[in-house]
Formats: structure tokens, sequence, C-alpha cells
């Protein structure tokens, strides 16, 4: 079975809640909140999205800033997409940064994610998909996050 047939939260009808959400991440619950509780410091929001192509529902992380001249920008910092016991976050980076996120100060282990990520698409981008079921993986991605947020504004 591959980890798309893995996936939860499935009927179009039902948005996630944080009931349902505890339901079906178990313990892995209490990292779900406290990734939660971080988005205001990151000046990030999070917004539950239908994706069709894979029939459930993912969660959009963004972050908006206002320009010089005063236009609202945003822009995708991750996706997260919710398992039975666990939830994934994955942050896309462009490949022509793939060299400076690896200086970023994260752990060894995330430098050998970003090692192995697979460059795809044509505008050649490349996931750093973290697998969450401890709240101690969220430094990481929050280092990710921030990087993210400089390269790409």
């Amino acid at each position: 079975m591959n980890q798309s047939e893995n996936l939860r939260l499935r009927d179009p009808e039902i948005t996630p809640t944080s009931e349902l959400l505890e339901q079906v991440l178990g313990d892995s619950f209490s990292a779900y909140e406290v990734f939660q509780e971080a988005l205001p410091q990151l000046e990030m929001e999070q917004e539950w999205q239908w994706y069709t192509p894979n029939k459930a529902w993912f969660a959009r992380g963004w972050h908006f800033w206002t320009t010089p001249r005063g236009a609202r920008k945003e822009k995708t910092l991750y996706w997260l997409h919710v398992f039975e016991g666990h939830f994934d976050v994955a942050v896309w980076f462009k490949e022509k940064n793939r060299v400076e996120i690896l200086c970023a100060n994260v752990s060894e282990k995330t430098k050998q994610l970003i090692r192995d990520a697979e460059t795809m698409g044509k505008v050649l981008t490349f996931p750093v998909v973290f697998d969450i079921t401890k709240e101690e993986s969220l430094t990481d991605i929050y280092a990710l996050i921030e990087l993210k947020k400089r390269l790409e504004k």
C-alpha cells in the first residue's frame, strides 16, 4: 500500500476539526497542537483545503506580508497531510536554493532529508517531508519555514 492510500480525512463533506484530528492522530495530536500554537509567532496562518487529486483534506500553511507600496502578498510555506497516528509537513524549495538550505541550522537527520529529496516538476522544486509523531521534530520545521520566508519573498 502506498502512502497516499494511508491518508486520512477523505470525506469532502467533513471539514477537519480539533476533535476529528485528535481522534485520527492519537498520541501525535499533542505535537499537532504545539505546531498550531507556534504559527502566530512564525507570522503564519493555516487553512484546510480539499485536494481533489488525492481526495483528501490538506492544510496549507501560508505567510502574508505587506509590501512597501501597500500590496498584500502571500506565500505558501508548507502542506500538512494527516495519516493514522501521525502527520506530515512538507516544505517545498527551489532546487537553486538546495546548497543554502543545507547550510541551515538544522539536525543532520534533516540535512540528510534535504540531500535525499528528489527534484520534481518543470519549476525544479523538491520537498523536505517531516513525519511528525513527537514535538521534538518541530524545531527543524520552524527553521526551514523561516528560511523559506526569507528566500522566496
